[in-house]
């Protein structure tokens, strides 16, 4: 049995004691005038996509309501936003400090080449949009999510903010290379706001170009709809376009310096709001600003929370610190690791955003590193959740300057409660994995036991989950391991493979009104047989640098039902040990 290990003692309360993996609407033109200044427009070279009607007038907040067949009555708002929240003062589009703003207007930056859709989400387009899919074939959908026109009601703007950075207070950061064009209210009554990544210069990008380049745009839209349908809460990617402007890149940062294509993603999400949205007004002392942003978030993203009441903002990070336990929980159960997860890549709605250098993890591994940026593994996959705590400490402190002193009492100690929080859960969830039912004492001592083997013989983590799920009991007992399961044939090798199949199976008796063939039903539908691994991402990037984009649709189908049987998948061998290739597969920071 392997040794339990917890948080360092400074994150964790003592009597906590966990696994090694632990550380393991529409606006009026006038608006638009009297925010934009004479002539931005024209020098932005953009042009407003034609609208005459909103689309309440068009029923589209009706359940039933038909889905547009173009864009022509098609309309976003910047309202709700700058209605509320202070916006630069200064127009013109120049790479500067911000100040007492949420957001600046900025325009995307077109492509001078030819754009062309690599891929499109029809579920996003349909579902959140309210898009007929056959839209994104039209001149107008591309115009569109390339950034070269905006549609009626559109003010685009780019988000100030900062973070932690590796650890480190890194300032102003903020959208560098995106633009949110605005908000839409669908026919549910759901409202989304829609940002363009990699649609050019803001006044935040810093030494950047503002663009994103096709490899690591294909790796986003991808990751971002495999997280969703593997049931993790994430911003969602509705399409991906790749032009022929040159765009140079110094991939591992070592010198080489190589000419890339020019790629944006229009990705969707309930608000883009982080951590260091708040941590950069109360870096400047800018106090006022930042109880009206946190008033905003919490009427219109935390229901539960009364806005009139004094302890709102303690009840608000109470609901933040449990939502990021489960998220992180989440990622784990899926051996997923963000590769980036500094406080400005922190979403207060713990949803996953931002997606770089991530990875989900081949061989298990608590120190599996993505990222190669990240030489100090400080983002490794085991250490997730203590970075969890550190960003929200960090945001603890922003609440701080609005607390009073029993206020902090409180929320201190909701952030102690947070290794409870995520063991409890990321118990729930391994638990789930092996297919056990109910409580039992020794539930997370098994759970750790099979992470040790796993470790040890450097077994696949999504394919040893899924081969439990269909292996039977009867062949784990024989410990007849057929030569498909080859995930569990690499455990089996371990001396100890014996023990801990002989304490599962005995666990498994425990369940109540349980079946074998009950059993393997419900774990298929916790343990997915295909995931986002790099290799297959790398796969479809290298063709689709060759405009060959098959491989991108194939893997966007197959992950949007990541827990069945694909024969095309199995064709690619998506469930098969990694090809030779693959071995020492990288990717770092630079998109």
């Amino acid at each position: 049995m392997t040794p339990r290990s917890g948080f360092p003692s400074c994150c964790l309360t003592p009597r906590l004691q966990t696994p090694q993996l632990l550380l393991c609407c529409v606006t009026c033109h006038a608006v638009l005038c009297s925010l934009v200044q004479p002539g931005l427009e024209a020098r932005a070279r953009l042009v407003h996509l034609p609208s005459n009607r909103s689309n309440q007038e068009q029923g589209y907040c009706e359940t039933e309501a038909r889905l547009a067949s173009s864009l022509d009555f098609w309309t976003l708002s910047s309202e709700n936003l700058m209605a509320v929240l202070p916006v630069d003062p200064v127009k013109e589009n120049y790479v500067r400090k911000v100040k007492n703003c949420i957001f600046s207007i900025a325009f995307p930056t077109p492509f001078k080449s030819r754009v062309r859709l690599v891929a499109v989400s029809k579920e996003v387009l349909e579902d959140i949009l309210d898009l007929d899919l056959s839209v994104s074939e039209t001149d107008a959908f591309i115009q569109l999510v390339s950034g070269e026109k905006i549609v009626f009601g559109s003010i685009p703007l780019t988000h100030r903010y900062g973070g932690h950075q590796f650890g480190i207070w890194a300032d102003q950061l903020g959208d560098g290379r995106a633009h949110l064009l605005g908000i839409y209210r669908n026919r549910q009554g759901e409202k989304w706001e829609l940002q363009l990544k990699g649609s050019g210069k803001t006044p935040y990008s810093r030494n950047g170009d503002g663009r994103a380049v096709l490899r690591s745009s294909v790796r986003e839209f991808l990751c971002s709809e495999a997280m969703h349908y593997l049931g993790i809460p994430t911003s969602r990617a509705a399409s991906l376009v790749v032009s022929d402007d040159e765009v140079w890149r110094d991939q591992f940062y070592n010198g080489n310096i190589v000419k890339e294509r020019g790629a944006v993603v229009l990705r969707v999400a309930k608000s883009w709001f982080r951590i260091g949205s708040l941590e950069i007004l109360a870096h400047y002392g800018e106090l006022d600003l930042l109880r009206s942003l946190l008033d905003f978030i919490i009427q219109e993203h935390f229901p539960s929370v009364n806005v009139q009441e004094p302890n709102r903002y303690v009840d608000f990070f109470s609901i933040v610190v449990s939502e990021t336990a489960q998220l992180i929980a989440l990622w784990m159960s899926v051996g997923f690791a963000h590769g980036v997860c500094n406080t400005d890549n922190f979403s207060l709605l713990s949803i996953t955003i931002d997606y770089g250098p991530f990875g989900f993890m081949e061989a298990y591994n608590p120190d599996f590193v993505p990222n190669t940026s990240d030489d100090e593994r400080r983002y490794k996959i085991g250490n997730q959740a203590n970075i969890g705590m550190f960003n929200l400490n960090k945001l603890l402190q922003a609440l701080n300057l609005l607390l009073d002193r029993g206020q902090k009492h409180l929320a201190a100690q909701i952030l102690e409660e947070y290794p409870i929080l995520y063991y409890t859960r990321f118990t729930e969830l391994f638990k789930a994995k092996l297919g056990l039912l109910g409580e039992r004492k020794g539930d997370g001592d098994l759970i750790a036991f099979l992470l040790h083997l796993m470790e040890k013989t450097e077994a696949d983590f999504t394919m040893t989950f899924r081969q439990l799920s269909e292996i039977t009991q009867s062949q784990l007992q024989e410990l007849n391991i057929p030569q498909q399961f080859w995930a569990l044939k690499m455990i089996s090798k371990h001396q100890l493979f014996p023990a801990w199949v002989s304490q599962y199976l005995l666990r498994l008796k425990s369940n109540i009104n349980d079946s074998d063939s009950e059993r393997r039903k419900r774990m298929t539908t916790v343990n997915p047989k295909y995931v986002l691994k790099n290799w297959m991402a790398e796969s479809a990037v290298q063709k689709a640098e060759r405009n060959d984009f098959s491989e991108v649709h194939l893997l966007q189908q197959i992950l949007q039902h990541p827990f069945q049987k694909h024969s095309a998948a199995e064709k690619a061998g998506y469930s098969s040990p990694p090809p030779a290739w693959a071995e020492g597969l990288r990717v770092s920071c630079s998109s």
